[in-house]
C-alpha cells in the first residue's frame, strides 16, 4: 500500500462500495471501504489517506459531517458522491471543504478520471506514481493592498498573518494572480484548475471563490456578472 495511492471510500451501499472498491484496486489504487461516517473517520485517523471519496448520504455522520471533520484536520482532497446532481447536498460539501463531486450512478473510468484530476492538483499521480506539484505561474512574492502570495514558497499572508488555503483555494488564488485585473470566465477556471477537459458544473466555481473570499478578504475577488471573475489589481 506504501507505493499506492490510497483511497478512503466511505459508501453504506454494499454492490456500490463493493463494486467501486474493486474499479479501483483494478486501476492501482489501495482502498480502504467504510459503510458509515463513523467508521469512515477513524479510518481516516489511523490510515491519513491520499483522497477521500465520501457518499453523501452515509448513515452514523453523513458525508457532509465528516467532510468538516477532515478538513478540520487536514487538506486531503475530498470528493462527494452524491445521487442527485441538483441536490441542496452537493453545495453543503462543497462548503464543507470537499474539493469536486460526483454524481451517482457514475460510471467508473469517469470516476478515475475525476479521482486522478484531483490528485493532479495535489501533486500525485494517481494510481500509485507520484508527480511533482506543477509550477507556480509566477515567481516571487506577489502583493495586492493587504495581500501578499509567496509563490514560490506557497504561502499567503493578509493584513501579516498567514492565511490557510486548501491546495485547490490556493491554485484558484495563483490563476487569479497570474492574471490581475483580468476576468476569468467559470469555464476557463474548471480547465485551469480542476483539469476538467470536459463540460462541469460551475458551482463548484463558485462554492470556491466564496471560501477563498472569506479568506482573503470579500472585495478583493469581483464578480463580473455574466462573465466571471477576476482579482483586483
Amino acid at each position: 500500500m506504501a507505493d499506492q495511492t490510497h483511497v478512503l471510500f466511505v459508501e453504506d451501499d454494499d454492490v456500490i462500495r463493493e463494486a467501486t472498491q474493486l474499479a479501483l484496486e483494478r486501476d492501482g489504487f489501495a482502498v480502504t471501504a467504510m459503510p458509515d461516517g463513523l467508521s469512515g473517520l477513524e479510518a481516516f485517523r489511523a490510515d491519513r489517506p491520499d483522497i477521500a471519496l465520501l457518499d453523501v448520504m452515509v448513515p452514523g455522520l453523513d458525508g457532509v459531517s465528516l467532510c468538516r471533520r477532515i478538513r478540520d484536520e487536514s487538506t486531503v482532497p475530498v470528493i462527494m458522491l452524491s445521487a442527485r446532481a441538483d441536490s441542496i447536498d452537493v453545495v453543503l460539501g462543497l462548503e464543507a471543504g470537499a474539493d469536486d463531486y460526483v454524481t451517482k450512478p457514475f460510471d467508473g473510468a469517469v470516476l478515475v478520471a475525476r479521482i486522478r484530476a484531483v490528485l493532479r492538483r495535489f501533486g500525485h499521480a494517481g494510481g500509485g506514481d507520484r508527480a511533482e506539484p506543477d509550477a507556480s505561474p509566477a515567481g516571487g512574492v506577489l502583493i495586492f493592498g493587504d495581500l501578499e502570495i509567496d509563490t514560490e514558497g506557497m504561502e499567503v499572508r493578509r493584513a501579516g498573518q498567514p492565511v490557510a488555503l486548501t491546495p485547490t483555494e490556493m491554485r484558484l488564488l495563483l490563476e487569479f494572480s497570474s492574471a490581475p485585473g483580468t476576468v476569468l470566465s467559470r469555464d476557463k477556471l474548471l480547465e485551469r484548475v480542476w483539469d476538467y477537459g470536459w463540460g462541469g458544473d460551475t458551482r463548484v466555481v463558485d462554492v470556491h471563490v466564496q471560501r477563498l473570499r472569506t479568506k482573503i478578504g470579500q472585495d478583493r475577488i469581483e464578480t463580473v456578472r455574466g462573465f466571471g471573475y477576476k482579482l483586483k489589481a
